[in-house]
């Protein structure tokens, strides 16, 4: 079964967002929601009216697939926007991924 999550950016501060399964926006993708299809078309349209709230920009429903109960991203690009920048480990969220490994 593919299953979809829902990213968005904020506009207050720019920050990739995930939807998650209180309807709230979170910040890691670890906590956001997964739905089968029919469920991710209601869950894009309500994320859209968070778009029409000018609370977040550029919705969108993207593949991935859950393991041990966490939603991973399928792609690349959204690997990237989980983690933050590729070229350097140091910043973005795989540095808080790491903090919190030691």
């Amino acid at each position: 079964m593919e299953l979809k999550a829902i990213t968005a950016n904020r506009l207050r501060d720019g920050a990739v967002v995930w939807l998650g399964p209180q309807g709230d926006w979170v910040e890691r993708v670890e906590l956001a929601a997964a739905f089968d299809d029919a469920a991710a078309k209601v869950a894009l349209a309500e994320a859209e009216k968070s778009a029409a709230a000018n609370v977040v920009v550029g919705v969108y429903a993207f593949e991935v697939e859950v393991v041990d109960g966490v939603p991973k991203p399928l792609r690349q690009r959204e690997r990237i926007r989980a983690q933050g920048p590729s070229i350097r480990t140091d910043v973005g969220k795989q540095a808080d991924a790491l903090d919190r490994a030691a």
